[in-house]
């Protein structure tokens, strides 16, 4: 499972195996990991609109070479309380270095836009993480890191409980860091006809160190607001120019598209696109590696695309730091970041399990471009293969490499390694980091018959289907257009044994089923057996697609005792209906509860439920929001947000 449902888990999770999920040759001597905070319960403070929690840490000493910095940020419900509702933009800083008589510091070294959390569970919990080397320099002895919450929702029975921790790994770094300093960081008007942003984002000058070979531009940047009538900052789409020394690096648009969001569903608006963020999301920042000359002058400018709003409500947030670096150490220098798939790593859940082409990301770290290199890779146990890359990575570039062949595996968990090595042809200079290991999850394996279940919804023009086997041909396909609405499509396959991927689309980004699109409807998709039990349940509010990876052969994964769940509509007037469906019959509690206060309004027990469907007329109770909770041999399996008359 990627989103883990034991909680004693998750703990002995972020307590003791921080490496479960990628881990490297560097020993358990190399590796350190730093939590500031743990599972620190985190709620708002309305009157202010914020609040912090901070925290020391003891980080290596400034002589202790680092070659990385990770930061893993786990959000989970607090003990006690539920899950907070609302997309905040939370702040992680440097406070102070050096001890409380330290130095003063005011650094955002990471940026997290909280999800909608209202219909997650209470064993709910998620993990996101950055690369912070930059701030290198600042992460020695004893550092104050601030946790900074915003947002104005009620603080008594709902927050996250959030975990910090650092992984630092040591060695000689790629490039020894000289200087760091601020370039903007602050929360910018945008649209104001009589302060333009440009007053603010004035251009930065600075000289260049004897030492310096590069300065790194470090830049996150997300848009908040809703101004009228276009919706900025949060909901439109501007872009925003880099210009370095006079001249146009870069045009790129501060928008983020979110149907492919890896936590879903959340119980807003989280398909909605927005500028440069997504609910759920862990700001990875934007990375420029400008060249600059000795005890030069340079300067850096960011402008924003002119506009001007009669209601100016929209905010451009920016933090930006230089980093100057000294010329890299090595010429031939390369090392494997991370691998996409096969992968248990929550952001990579829409494509695993997978069963082929595995997809690993590589960094140069080295001083040139590099055009070639070997890769060895496999599932431990099986016979490993050898792939030789040709292409151009830029010194300090970054690339997707997809590799081919199949994902071998044994039942139950398996680890995929990965080794990258001769860079150009040559040794590479620092080994330790060119190999990695991802344990990962196998396929599941189903009998050669298989019927596709799709109902469609009342905008069936945006949504389509499409088979595929190992070799990419298409085995079935029903395209856009193809289908009519609010029709129960079945197509029966019968599969030779090999890899499949089933991949169900929808064109405006709103799975089968939103909140807020009524006019939609309610649509079903789900994989059966010959026999009509469930193998495969999709959930309806998806977003843009779904992906779902299977082989078929022998033994087939047996039949599992799976629900399916769908409540629609979630907003309405009167009433509500419930779809139910389950391979095994078992005992159901559907509760009606009020929110907030959690106070059950009804309750309904249908005893060994297989399969059914329920309304449920809700107009006699005041507006308001109430939750649905469905619970299965006394366990709540689902839970989902209505509004009542809103």
């Amino acid at each position: 499972m990627i989103i883990f449902n034991d909680y004693r888990y998750w703990q002995f999770l972020i307590l003791f195996t921080f490496l479960i999920c990628t881990s490297r040759t560097s020993s358990a001597a190399d590796t350190l990991h730093v939590q500031t905070h743990y599972q620190q319960t985190v709620v708002t403070d309305p009157s202010k609109g914020f609040k912090v929690y901070k925290a020391w840490g003891k980080f290596p000493t400034a002589e202790t070479p680092i070659r990385k910095i990770i930061l893993r940020l786990f959000l989970g419900c607090p003990d006690g309380m539920r899950c907070a509702d609302w997309d905040y933009n939370d702040h992680i800083k440097i406070r102070r270095t050096g001890g409380v008589g330290g130095t003063s510091q005011d650094y955002e070294i990471a940026r997290m836009l909280t999800p909608y959390g209202g219909a997650f569970s209470k064993e709910w919990n998620f993990n996101w993480e950055v690369d912070v080397t930059d701030f290198s320099m600042l992460l020695r002895d004893s550092v104050e890191i601030e946790y900074n919450h915003t947002g104005y929702e009620p603080n008594e029975d709902r927050g996250w409980s959030v975990t910090l921790d650092f992984e630092i790994i040591k060695g000689q770094p790629a490039w020894q860091p000289i200087s760091i300093q601020k370039v903007y960081d602050d929360t910018y008007r945008y649209g104001d006809g009589n302060n333009n942003i440009e007053k603010a984002l004035k251009p930065v000058a600075f000289k260049a160190d004897p030492q310096a070979d590069f300065a790194r531009l470090r830049v996150v940047q997300t848009g908040h607001g809703m101004d009228k009538p276009d919706g900025c900052g949060e909901f439109c789409n501007k872009y925003r120019e880099l210009w370095y020394d006079g001249r146009l690096l870069e045009t790129k648009n501060i928008w983020k598209q979110c149907g492919d969001n890896p936590l879903y569903p959340q119980a807003g608006t989280w398909v909605y696109d927005r500028a440069n963020w997504c609910p759920g999301n862990l700001m990875l920042p934007d990375i420029y590696d400008l060249k600059v000359k000795a005890g030069n002058t340079h300067t850096v400018d960011i402008n924003m695309q002119p506009y001007v709003s009669p209601n100016s409500s929209a905010d451009e947030v920016i933090s930006a730091y230089l980093i100057q670096y000294k010329k890299a150490i090595s010429v031939n220098d390369i090392a494997i970041e991370d691998v996409i798939k096969p992968s248990l790593k929550p952001v990579y859940r829409r494509l695993n399990p997978s069963g082929i082409q595995p997809q690993i990301v590589v960094k140069n770290i080295g001083r040139t471009d590099v055009k070639s290199m070997r890769i060895q890779y496999g599932t431990n146990g099986f016979a490993k293969r050898s792939f030789y890359w040709k292409g151009t990575l830029p010194a300090g570039g970054t690339t997707s490499i997809i590799l081919p062949g199949i994902i071998e595996s044994k039942a139950g968990q398996n680890n995929f390694e990965a080794v990258i090595s001769l860079p150009n042809g040559k040794r590479d200079a620092f080994p330790a980091d060119n190999r990695i290991i991802s344990p990962f999850a196998t396929m599941t394996k189903h009998d050669s018959m298989l019927v596709v279940y799709l109902k469609t919804n009342n905008q069936p023009s945006q949504s389509s289907y499409i088979i595929t086997n190992s070799e990419g041909k298409v085995i079935r396909e029903k395209a856009f257009g193809s289908l009519k609405e609010n029709t129960i499509y079945c197509d029966t396959l019968l599969l030779p044994k090999d890899r499949y991927q089933f991949v169900l689309l929808d064109s405006a980004g709103n799975g089968l089923e939103f909140w807020a699109n009524p006019r939609g409807g309610s649509g079903k998709a789900r994989l059966l057996n010959s026999k009509g039990q469930m193998i495969k349940d999709f959930e309806s509010d998806f977003g843009s697609s779904i992906q779902y990876n299977f082989e078929v052969g022998t033994p087939a994964t047996p039949i599992a005792a799976q629900t399916s769940f769908s409540l629609y509509p979630t907003r309405t007037n009167d009433k509500t209906t419930l779809d139910y469906y389950a391979n095994f019959p078992d005992d159901v509690v559907v509760r009606l509860i009020a929110d907030p206060g959690g106070d059950v309004m009804e309750e309904h027990h249908y005893k060994q439920l297989k399969e059914g469907t329920f309304t449920y007329d809700l107009s006699r109770f005041p507006k308001g929001r109430f939750y649905l909770s469905v619970l299965i041999g006394g366990e709540e399996k689902f839970k989902k947000r209505i509004r009542l008359k809103e």
